[in-house]
């Protein structure tokens, strides 16, 4: 199945002509169809349909085809179902986060779309499946004219709401260099476990993401940790992922946040579930992080559900993203960037930066496109304590690329730790001189007391206005 799915990238061109041609025989076949009914026709063709096109495409019938406008790569076969790809998780090779003998679909549809008439792949969002047409006939929605899923086009102005701009949105409206770090919420149902170790964190960083079911473990609840955080003091940015939720739980979650006084919201797919302890769990998807990102503007600038239903009361949000500059394939990550500003993202994450020569070149497409003013980047660092610590990361995180230079300098190091921290405060440096970088994410994962060091020693704070100094929090009593 495989190869005739590279085939049918490979003649990607040959097969659009093809349903060009197709598309002129439907309209002359309308009349006839329409005279027998197309009820009545749904089932055969929808049979004819699924084997034609399931032989060429793996076809999972959608009820909404979009091969045209993904390369002849059809995006279903994707493992998290992403109809806005790649993820930040695709190897070296171009192969699957999740399945590593599966080339990634969008990587395909890419090297599809350049042989097609448009030569690209579409800067607009798709929108999310429909999962209520699966299974239907595509090309009896052609006859019937019936709409097709319009492209998320939301260019909203994102006008902050009266009183709604968080510390982070204020920083980065003002231009400062913002560092921000990560809180991984414990396996606890105790808040003072949430609270243990940020003392670390006090006085050095300006907002503290906080992992939703990071590497999909479970752990205590995004939302939950963001919340006894915020009531400490801290500034939270709540992580979502749209690997467990359906839209309308996501939905009732963005709403429940909001009105908890939780501003920051980063929008995820998030790992697949074979990554985790749990590989018996169902993965959900219904989502992917674009139209997660449409659907939390539409809630605060329309004030709209997805189905179109209205609010009473809008949230206040600050909307983020992540991207990854580093992984395959590197030609196509503005545009994924771009679909994510496109959506509602004012802030994007990176995934750790280990190559400072590919973030200057990422960073030159970037600007190129307009899209650092657009949005604010913040680039993720984190030290590496050991040569061989680096080599697990490499070859178990998904997404992430340390150089073997990197690797061999921590091998030769007389304290691989300490070396580790001087090569984070070097990076940490040269990320700071590059055009429209608007700051840090700096992650320690278990070492959040080397947080400190790097953030004193690398100077980004040093000549920063005391208004804008982080705040030291201090611990607050324990929600009831």
């Amino acid at each position: 199945m495989y190869t005739l799915r590279r085939w049918s990238v490979r003649h990607a061109g040959l097969l659009e002509s093809a349903y060009r041609v197709l598309d002129r025989l439907l309209d002359l076949v309308r009349p006839l169809v329409r005279r027998i009914g197309y009820e009545r026709l749904e089932r055969p063709v929808a049979f004819v349909e699924r084997h034609a096109k399931g032989l060429l495409f793996d076809c999972r019938m959608c009820g909404a085809c979009s091969l045209s406008v993904t390369g002849m790569s059809c995006p279903m076969n994707c493992p998290k179902l992403l109809r806005n790809g790649p993820c930040g998780g695709v190897r070296a090779d171009g192969s699957c986060e999740v399945d590593a003998n599966l080339p990634c679909v969008w990587v395909e549809a890419w090297r599809g779309a350049q042989r097609m008439k448009a030569g690209a792949l579409p800067s607009t969002p798709n929108p999310p499946v429909e999962h209520h047409v699966a299974g239907r006939s595509s090309w009896l929605r052609v006859l019937r004219q019936e709409p097709w899923p319009a492209p998320l086009v939301t260019e909203a102005p994102h006008a902050p709401q009266s009183g709604s701009r968080s510390r982070l949105e204020a920083l980065l409206a003002s231009g400062t260099f913002v560092v921000t770090s990560e809180c991984a919420p414990p396996d606890s149902a105790d808040p003072d476990d949430v609270l243990a170790r940020t003392h670390h964190y006090d006085g050095h960083v300006d907002a503290l993401n906080v992992t939703d079911a990071p590497g999909a473990h479970c752990h205590m609840s995004s939302l939950g940790v963001s919340l006894i955080l915020e009531r400490a003091g801290h500034e939270a940015v709540m992580q979502m992922t749209c690997r467990d939720r359906n839209r309308i739980a996501i939905q009732g979650d963005i709403l429940a946040a909001a009105a908890l006084g939780i501003r920051n919201l980063l929008c995820l797919t998030g790992d697949g579930i074979g990554n985790g302890d749990d590989p018996g769990a169902k993965a959900v998807f219904d989502l992917d992080a674009v139209s997660l990102l449409d659907t939390a503007r539409r809630l605060r600038d329309d004030g709209l559900y997805r189905s179109g239903r209205k609010l009473t009361g809008r949230p206040r949000l600050f909307l983020g993203a992540v991207d990854n500059p580093f992984v395959p394939p590197h030609d196509l990550r503005p545009l994924r960037l771009a679909r994510k500003v496109a959506a509602g993202a004012r802030f994007i994450q990176t995934q750790y930066c280990f190559d400072i020569p590919m973030l200057e070149r990422y960073m030159a497409s970037v600007r190129a496109e307009g899209l650092h003013r657009r949005c604010s980047i913040v680039v993720g660092v984190g030290p590496l304590v050991s040569a061989r610590s680096a080599r697990w990361m490499r070859a178990h995180v998904p997404g992430v690329h340390i150089p073997d230079e990197t690797i061999a300098r921590l091998e030769s190091a007389a304290d691989p730790e300490s070396e580790g921290v001087r090569m984070c405060v070097e990076t940490i440096r040269a990320i700071r001189a590059i055009e429209g970088v608007a700051g840090i994410h700096l992650m320690a994962p278990k070492r959040e007391h080397l947080i400190g060091p790097i953030v004193t020693q690398s100077g980004v704070l040093a000549d920063r206005p005391r208004a804008t100094q982080p705040n030291g929090a201090k611990t607050c009593p324990s929600p009831a």
